[in-house]
């Protein structure tokens, strides 16, 4: 633990430090902090800034004083409010401490009030903007430089905006056999429609891939190659060299949807390193550190940045400004990889929770994904959500996600959704249940 160089009055940072503490997991919910005696000399202040600390987590509701036992760090959201469990949000859970956002908000209205025109900026992000994102992005997934990227509203924008300048090469797009439905929604927004390529536990097959690009016509390819969204699967970096030089014999075009990227577990090896010529890398603060910055992130082909830059303006101008100088000051704060690292944490620990409680041999990323894929028969995947609806717990459709006219073999469980572990429990445990009854299917 270690103060910040923050103006704010000592015994603020101090409790700030000791609150970041907890939330990375240096002390445990029910645990008990050092004495303020201990405090006082790990921080080299007086036990009376330690006693204004700790009164000021008190009234944050994260510790708890017990007179002649000491304090106790309290469960921070962990109970279950017994209500309908929504796992149709691909959301991650709430892991950012408010002290730790006050204090890049303040970082981010000092930089905010000084910008040019008022606010009226480069549509794609100021160079300073863009030049914390890059470097964040270069440190944890692929080599990025500040004239390389532009800043949108959210991933959603990114994806929307790569369909869009591509549509002059080709109104179809392959995708996985199922996937992302807000991909889906853009596509259709355009009047494009997306076709679907044959996979294996790894991604579209190779084989299948130039199939479908030599019979279709089609040169665009979309795919989520990390957490695919809803199959769940990664794809490796051998497969990736693969696809990446069939996409370059057939003069196809990536969209890299990395937006779960932070759970990468087979190495940091992205398409835009593979063929930078032709990616479109997009991604996203949303699922990496908290959905409350929709600050999104495309880095297209060289050749391709102006008509991105182009549209972009178009559409809505750019990202709020103020978003674009939160995002940076949570990152240079060191926030948003704490975030990340919870979240990391948190995944990990909610799959192992998944698979004991529905009894699962095997899930494409153990060490942590956001959802789950249930793979079973189209119309049993119909009836489950039916069923886990009726009974309290919200489901994705199998047809929302689907490509093509295959119906989709099995249903999506976000299980990152729940603020509380608790309300993932009951969830899980009533799911299980209705995979355990031999309920005949009606049709």
């Amino acid at each position: 633990m270690q103060l910040d160089d923050s103006d704010l009055p000592l015994h603020e940072r101090l409790a700030n430090a000791v609150e970041a503490a907890i939330a990375t997991g240096q002390f445990q919910a029910g645990s008990r902090l050092p004495t303020h005696r201990q405090l006082a000399q790990q921080f080299s202040v007086s036990i009376g800034s330690v006693t204004r600390a700790i009164d000021t987590l008190s009234a944050r509701g994260v510790v708890r004083g017990e007179i002649g036992r000491g304090t106790f760090v309290l469960e921070q959201g962990d109970s279950d409010d017994g209500g309908v469990v929504d796992l149709t949000v691909n959301a991650p859970p709430p892991v950012v401490p408010l002290a730790r956002l006050n204090e890049a908000s303040l970082m981010a209205n000092r930089q905010a009030l000084g910008l040019a025109h008022g606010g009226y900026v480069d549509p794609s992000g100021t160079e300073r903007q863009r030049a914390v994102i890059a470097d964040w992005l270069s440190q944890s997934r692929t080599a990025l430089k500040a004239d390389d990227i532009l800043l949108c509203n959210g991933a959603q924008q990114g994806l929307h905006l790569a369909f869009a300048v591509l549509q002059p090469r080709s109104n179809i797009i392959l995708t996985e056999t199922a996937t992302f439905p807000g991909a889906l929604a853009a596509a259709a927004n355009l009047g494009m429609s997306m076709a679907p390529v044959a996979i294996d536990d790894e991604g579209m097959l190779p084989t299948a891939l130039a199939q479908a690009l030599e019979t279709s016509g089609a040169r665009i390819i979309y795919t989520t190659p990390v957490c695919q969204n809803p199959l769940g699967f990664e794809t490796g970096p051998a497969r990736r060299r693969e696809l990446a030089t069939i996409a370059r014999r057939y003069d196809a075009m990536i969209i890299e949807d990395d937006i779960y990227g932070v759970y990468a577990a087979k190495g940091r090896l992205t398409y835009r390193e593979l063929a930078p010529e032709r990616v479109f890398y997009v991604t996203s603060l949303s699922k990496s550190v908290t959905p409350l910055v929709r600050e999104g992130v495309i880095a297209p082909p060289p050749e391709l940045m102006a008509a991105v830059r182009k549209r972009l303006r178009a559409e809505c101008w750019g990202l709020p400004p103020y978003i674009g100088e939160l995002a940076a000051a949570m990152i240079e704060t060191g926030l948003a990889g704490d975030a990340a690292s919870a979240l990391r944490e948190e995944a990990r620990a909610r799959v192992a929770l998944t698979q004991d409680l529905l009894g699962l041999d095997a899930v494409p990323m153990p060490d942590g994904a956001p959802h789950v894929w249930l793979a079973m028969d189209p119309l049993k995947a119909e009836q489950f959500a039916r069923r886990a609806s009726e009974a309290g717990v919200r489901i994705t459709p199998p047809s929302a996600t689907q490509v093509g006219e295959a119906p989709v073999s099995g249903v999506r469980l976000c299980i990152m959704a729940p603020a509380a572990r608790a309300t993932l429990t009951r969830a899980l445990k009533i799911i299980a249940g209705i995979l355990g009854s031999d309920e005949d299917v009606v049709v």
